[in-house]
């Protein structure tokens, strides 16, 4: 007995010590990768500097070799299926590539997020703009990050919320306008003419107060009174809690947030979405945007840049979440963006409508 329980054991070990080496042989495989990666894109930096070169054959060669890189990514997190060992992989890969990715305003902006935190407002309007802010690899580098599915999703998201806006504000009459960690407010430019038709009241709240004065600023060249629009610094999170929200900033009409939800976990989540939902007014909405994670690479935003602050969540999780949160079934209608990657949930409160 005692001789077969040891073979067990010494079976067990090998069996640990052979999977320990096939993932070593992976590991090694993949720096290999890395390096090969890095070899193709200093082939192509020396092309740059062609006068004569061809600036899309240029661009295809970029993004075939970082298309390639971030699929090899993304097998490297199936095969080896251990956050530890990926995570180290990633920084590796972040060193490796440093080179020659911090020549991209783009992607260096996105690894080391010089506003302190991940979504800033600079970065986003680089991204609305869809403008390359640099020279040599490094243009085709942004191009490459800007033109990424959720880059244009990004962008037609901003496109769908005003529409979304627009058409409530056509037929409210001084609506209460709550925005939502609303840092460029880059959706309101958009609105002028139906806010001030409607007399719409918006309360913008971020805790950038960097850009609240970047969105107050170029809010103030657009003829608004500037009782319409009103920038409070303040941390959305407290949000959660209906009572003080309903003291902050009283009932609302129309509440909205263009990317904010997307970051925080499931369990407040519920709890912030049925304080928002409680804080409507009758016949008021809530416009809830989230990235679908079916529709996009997610290596991406986690190996090409460190941008891994939004959760990865599908249509189910919406769903879950807001039956969680307690909002009804019937108080709910679900449009996409443009490119199919967005959801929009438009959430009313009808539990006082007569």
């Amino acid at each position: 007995m005692q001789t077969a329980l040891n073979y067990g054991n010494e079976e067990r070990k090998g069996n640990i010590t052979t999977v320990r080496e096939e993932r070593e042989k992976y590991v090694q495989s993949f720096s290999k990768k890395i390096e090969l990666y890095m070899e193709r894109l200093k082939e192509i930096e020396l092309e740059c500097a062609d006068k004569n070169a061809d600036e899309e054959s240029i661009m295809r060669e970029v993004a075939t070799a970082t298309d390639a890189m971030l699929d090899a990514c993304a097998s490297f997190e199936r095969e080896i299926g251990d956050e530890h060992v990926i995570k180290a992989a990633q920084a590796e890969f972040c060193e490796k590539t440093n080179p020659i990715m911090s020549k991209s305003y783009g992607i260096n902006r996105c690894r080391t997020w010089p506003q302190g935190y991940q979504g800033d407002y600079k970065t986003l309007e680089v991204a609305y703009k869809n403008a390359t802010m640099s020279d040599g690899i490094g243009y085709y580098l942004d191009r490459y990050l800007l033109s990424l599915p959720l880059g244009h999703a990004v962008r037609e998201r901003i496109v769908k919320l005003a529409e979304l806006l627009r058409e409530e504000l056509k037929k409210r009459k001084n609506p209460r306008v709550l925005d939502i960690a609303c840092g460029s407010c880059r959706e309101i430019f958009d609105l002028i003419p139906e806010i001030k038709q409607s007399g719409a009241r918006f309360t913008c709240v971020d805790l950038d107060s960097e850009a609240l004065n970047f969105a107050s600023n170029r809010i103030s060249y657009t003829g608004l009174a500037p009782k319409q629009i009103e920038f409070v610094s303040y941390n959305a999170l407290r949000l959660f809690d209906i009572e003080g929200a309903m003291t902050e900033f009283g009932a609302r009409d129309l509440i909205y947030s263009t990317g904010y939800f997307d970051y925080l976990p499931d369990d407040f989540l519920v709890k912030l979405l049925r304080s928002l939902y409680m804080l409507l007014n009758p016949g008021g909405k809530l416009f809830a945007a989230f990235k679908d994670a079916n529709r996009y690479r997610p290596q991406d935003y986690h190996w090409l840049v460190d941008w891994d602050g939004f959760l990865q969540r599908t249509e189910n999780d919406f769903e879950r979440i807001l039956r969680q949160a307690g909002i009804p079934e019937n108080a709910v209608s679900v449009t996409r963006d443009k490119t199919g990657l967005i959801i929009f949930y438009s959430i009313t409160n009808k539990q006082l409508i007569q």
